[in-house]
């Protein structure tokens, strides 16, 4: 018996060469509006998907389908709610990308602390005397880090095995305080009082949503940055601008915005303390390719029968 996938947007190479190679027939979607989405998905046994939304009425389509596996980490786009009383399995692709968005993290993080994009810019501006403004070390300053799954965890390995930070993290469930490279609490105002850079790694979650606001940022040290590479939506962008433009906290590096697609006008783009990236935390070749190749692993596992490497639900 043969399998359909439909795959909302377009993965690597090596993703489909999986399926295929599998035994799997590819379907690529046309587009990735529900209406479209709702039709397609009518003769096919699985999703593998990206950015787009599925959502209850697309799954009720797909009256054969039996899973959807997401590209990436976060399934927010994913009524896994609905999925789960429909019977239908979610994957997605956790360890995927953890060290390119580690990485990338550390790399946001070093922006800040020496201030290199400010010296590129001013000396650019013909202002050689911008030397005069010293950055930071690393070394001995507290990294807080709010959630700490697989991508917190290897933060806080390379910051403090790489650049000899302590560091400290937020976690809600807590089976011991001490894990390796981290000490754990779950006192979420501890960690923003005692921070020098807090990074964000939460999922998208009706707790999570809005979790920093502005009494959070209020917290936080006057000298300290903050750094999201999670979702847009776990920062109230409305507190984030006001504690920026008002100096109650130094700066801040953001990869990612509520509603994921940035107006041009938003004002946090004139602020010089904040470094911006459009959502590219997991964009290396090497995350890529895993993030293709692991959701059609979850495909052929739930198909096959086995428990999937990568369950949501």
């Amino acid at each position: 018996m043969s399998y359909r996938v439909l795959i909302t947007e377009n993965i690597y190479e090596e993703g489909k060469e999986y399926l295929r190679s599998h035994g799997y027939e590819l379907k690529m979607a046309s587009d990735i509006s529900e209406n479209v989405l709702v039709e397609e998905v009518k003769d096919c046994d699985a999703i593998l998907v990206r950015m787009a939304n599925i959502t209850e009425k697309i799954m009720k389509s797909g009256t054969k389908l039996k899973v959807v596996s997401k590209f990436g980490v976060g399934v927010d786009n994913i009524d896994v709610e609905a999925a789960s009383s429909l019977g239908i399995r979610v994957t997605n692709s956790p360890e995927s990308n953890k060290n390119s968005v580690a990485e990338y993290t550390m790399g946001l993080i070093l922006l800040l602390a020496k201030k290199l994009l400010i010296y590129d810019r001013e000396l650019r501006d013909g202002n050689f005397q911008i030397r005069k403004s010293f950055g930071m070390d690393l070394e001995g300053k507290t990294l807080g880090i709010i959630g700490v799954g697989s991508i917190g965890e290897l933060v806080a390995l390379k910051a403090s095995k790489g650049f000899g930070m302590r560091v400290i993290g937020f976690k809600r469930n807590i089976t011991s305080n001490q894990m390796d490279s981290i000490k754990l609490t779950g006192d979420l105002d501890y960690v923003l009082k005692n921070s020098d850079f807090v990074s964000l790694h939460v999922p998208l979650t009706g707790k999570t949503k809005g979790m920093i606001g502005k009494r959070e940022l209020s917290l936080m040290k006057a000298r300290a940055f903050l750094i999201n590479t999670a979702r847009g939506e776990v920062v109230d962008e409305d507190a984030l601008l006001e504690a920026l433009s008002q100096n109650k906290i130094a700066g801040a590096a953001i990869d990612v915005f509520k509603g994921e697609k940035p107006s041009k006008d938003n004002p946090i783009f004139k602020l010089e303390n904040v470094i911006v990236t459009p959502h590219t935390a997991a964009h290396t070749e090497e995350a890529g390719i895993r993030m293709s190749v692991h959701p059609a692993i979850g495909i052929d596992e739930v198909l096959s029968g086995r428990e999937p490497s990568w369950p949501v639900n």
